[in-house]
């Protein structure tokens, strides 16, 4: 019995207003850095977590949303201008920057951006 509710407050604590927030910011943040070619996930984590903008008192609780933001920011360069900023990237360029040469890098992004929502959140 002890380990259900060690379970649902697991999950109300992940799940509280505060870290999502936290998580969400992160994530912008990270797909905006990551979007610029040649700086990987790693880097990005190296940077803004111990950046005092993004560590003042908060802790590493959006050290994830960052790592994942900047997953996904790499294959914004990569299906747009056809620029793996770092290898995780390379497979994208050979679908994403086709589709995006025939009008279609909307639904290129979007496959891209769902791909990596499910593949961070059932597969981990």
């Amino acid at each position: 019995m002890e380990l259900f509710h060690n379970l649902i407050f697991g999950f109300g604590v992940a799940f509280s207003l505060q870290n999502l927030l936290y998580c969400f910011i992160g994530v912008m943040v990270g797909t905006l850095i990551g979007v610029l070619p040649g700086i990987g996930p790693m880097a990005t984590i190296a940077m803004l977590l111990r950046s005092p903008t993004t560590s003042a008192g908060r802790g590493d609780d959006h050290a994830a949303g960052i790592y994942y933001g900047a997953m996904y920011g790499g294959s914004t360069t990569s299906i747009l201008v056809n620029l793996p900023g770092e290898t995780a990237s390379v497979i994208t360029c050979i679908d994403g920057y086709q589709m995006a040469r025939q009008g279609r890098a909307g639904a290129a992004l979007s496959i891209s951006a769902i791909g990596s929502f499910f593949a961070g959140t059932f597969v981990r």
